[in-house]
């Protein structure tokens, strides 16, 4: 696992009237600081990627659909430089995934259904002075190819 990225499986509650799951706790030990929450979406087979953040600390989890979630550790002084991590999260598999900043990260729909993402970064998005750094998810320099692995 990359260095800082933290994991956690979500657990899901369900009774007769549905279902419940808390993703992040202000009590969990890997709890920082809250910026605000956001909901994105992907749809199947779109590819939102690269980017990282200076600042911010990402704390993502799918709650319809799935993705895969990878990361890329660019960063010269970790132990995990270079490093690649990949996670099917969502529906399938409810997990919390932390990301630290100097980290790439994106991810990819790998259901047949729209994908819809709830991030709760450490920061609170500045319109002005974004703290995101982009590169193509396609033409690059990382070890990624962003397809379907069949077999």
């Amino acid at each position: 696992m990359i260095e800082g990225v933290k994991v956690k499986k979500l657990k899901v509650i369900p009774d007769e009237r549905g279902r419940l799951m808390e993703i992040l706790r202000n009590d969990d030990d890997f709890f920082e600081k809250f910026g605000q929450v956001y909901m994105t979406s992907t749809y199947p087979d779109v590819v939102k990627a690269w980017h990282f953040h200076k600042v911010q600390t990402d704390n993502i989890a799918c709650v319809q659909g799935m993705i895969k979630l990878v990361l890329y550790d660019p960063r010269e002084d970790s132990p995990t430089y270079k490093e690649i991590s990949e996670y099917f999260i969502g529906i399938q598999n409810p997990l919390f995934v932390q990301i630290p900043p100097g980290i790439y990260h994106g991810w990819m729909g790998v259901s047949p259904e729209e994908a819809i993402i709830i991030n709760i970064p450490t920061e609170v998005y500045d319109y002005k002075n974004p703290d995101e750094h982009r590169i193509n998810p396609h033409d690059n320099d990382l070890p990624y190819e962003w397809k379907r692995k069949d077999g």
